[in-house]
């Protein structure tokens, strides 16, 4: 359904707005929906047609309860395309509507611009449509169950990619088995004198070299491999089909993941800018109130989690703040008079220009890093916390700044997930599948490891293994077709 006149006229005034504000967003096409409507669109991640699998029928059935129950409203659904898609639920008051599309365009100018998102498709809705198309047509050639059941195991090994290299490709090439063997290299010498020159001992040895040299050149890739997912469409025994099904699935979590690495700053930008565009250009006087009961109800801080919404949005505004006022720079960090830092103001007018400066560079794990203050973390009343066995339950452990950006550093790098590498796709020399963790202080969870590795043997078709490290001890653990494994590994494993 398209937009009524009332909102049309809402659209382009705030559009306005905002590209007198500096904003360079996609051009936006608004569509209004009913809340069933919004709830599938919700279940394929925006997108109005996916290819068919459980998954989504069973969000679409969660959200509906969730709706249905008053435990949650979407507001709007906004798609990294170009031309830019939005949702706008039917039903949302005029103050909603102007809010959602306000929030709106600050997402679609940071999808145009900021630099984690360059790499992405532009025309996604169409290839997300042609991958649909193309596994219906896999569907009616091998069956709906061989092909759902892929993609399952597909789904279950999509976070295995490369978040930081969309671009690089790395050739690897596997080893040649028909390849001819080297020959031992004689000593030169006369006829009458080989067996003193070349005896039957050095011969052998000669040999036990050459045949190491072989085994090591047969280790692949020459590397560890971050891209297990690539690692698999290159040199897994597949079938073309799965080999193409597997491809659709890596290409989608490259499309989705810079919105996760970058969701505090996306949704901080949107927010920064819906609530300048609506509190300075956009709001009558009777829209106050409503205003301001929804922006605190979508930023709002839950106990024990972090609203994405909030912190985006005000540490973007203590950036414009200090810009603006001077407060950053070898002199203002070498001074150590709190009272001096908090009246600090050197009337620079920096803070617009820094802002949209971040916004084009930065993703969330350079965001905090650079940016986040031990006044920040003060004012906004950040800590960790953690879990005391003695009185079960979560408890303020502590609201040391180091301690706060450490904690939130390790939930943002990798989106909180293990490290896993391809280290050999020729595992003591069996064609087995040996994985790395690189450990950063907190152990796989057994059971998640289990399955994962269970669905990698059966794309990889001979035994599957990682290394990792488990309560401080060097394990190795596997799945071969018939049971989970675990041992110890040493150093020269």
């Amino acid at each position: 359904m398209t937009l009524p006149a009332y909102l049309w006229d809402i659209k382009e005034q705030i559009k306005e707005h905002a590209l007198a504000y500096g904003l360079d967003p996609f051009e936006t096409v608004y569509e209004m929906i009913d809340y069933e409507k919004m709830n599938e669109v919700a279940a394929f991640l925006g997108f109005p047609t996916r290819y068919p699998h459980w998954r989504f029928g069973m969000e679409y059935e969660r959200l509906s309860k969730s709706y249905a129950w008053g435990l949650h409203k979407i507001y709007e659904l906004v798609i990294n395309n170009d031309p830019c898609y939005a949702y706008l639920l039917e039903g949302n008051s005029a103050v909603e509507q102007k809010m959602v599309m306000a929030h709106v365009y600050g997402h679609s100018d940071f999808f145009k611009n900021n630099a984690w998102f360059a790499h992405t498709p532009r025309k996604m809705i169409d290839t997300m449509a042609n991958h649909g198309s193309r596994i219906w047509q896999f569907i009616d050639r091998h069956g709906i169950e061989a092909v759902e059941d892929f993609i399952d195991i597909c789904l279950s090994l999509d976070n295995l990619i490369d978040y930081y290299s969309p671009y690089i490709r790395r050739n690897r090439t596997a080893p040649d088995e028909d390849a001819p063997m080297a020959e031992v290299q004689k000593l030169k010498s006369k006829g009458y004198m080989d067996s003193y020159i070349n005896p039957e001992e050095f011969l052998v040895a000669q040999r036990k070299k050459l045949e190491k040299e072989r085994e090591i050149a047969k280790k692949f890739p020459e590397r560890p491999e971050k891209d297990v997912m690539l690692f698999l469409i290159e040199h897994a025994p597949m079938a073309r089909w799965q080999r193409t099904v597997m491809g659709f699935m890596r290409e989608e979590a490259y499309y989705f993941a810079p919105q996760g690495q970058t969701k505090i700053m996306n949704e901080g930008w949107a927010s920064y800018w819906h609530s300048r565009i609506m509190t300075e250009k956009v709001l009558t006087d009777a829209e106050i109130i409503e205003f301001a009961a929804t922006h605190s109800g979508t930023v709002a801080m839950s106990p024990g989690s972090l609203n994405p919404y909030k912190i985006g949005l005000e540490l973007f505004r203590d950036i414009e703040d200090r810009w603006n006022k001077g407060k950053f720079g070898k002199e203002y960090d070498e001074c150590d008079d709190m009272h001096e830092k908090l009246s600090w103001n050197r009337h620079l007018g920096l803070g617009r220009k820094k802002v949209f400066e971040v916004r084009r560079v930065y993703n969330d794990v350079s965001f905090i890093d650079t940016f986040l203050t031990p006044e920040f973390c003060w004012e906004q009343k950040l800590f960790t916390y953690e879990y005391n066995k003695k009185s079960g339950q979560f408890e303020i452990f502590s609201r040391d700044f180091k301690k706060i950006k450490e904690k939130l550093l390790q939930q943002l790098t990798n989106f909180g997930q293990p490290s896993i590498y391809v280290e050999d796709g020729n595992w003591a020399n069996r064609n087995e599948l040996m994985l790395w963790h690189k450990h950063d202080g907190v152990d796989l969870q057994k059971s998640y490891a289990s399955d994962v590795l269970t669905n990698l043997y059966k794309v990889w078709t001979r035994p599957v293994h990682v290394r990792t490290i488990v309560d401080g001890k060097r394990r190795i653990w596997g799945y071969n077709g018939k049971e989970f494994i675990e041992e110890a590994w040493s150093e020269q494993v």
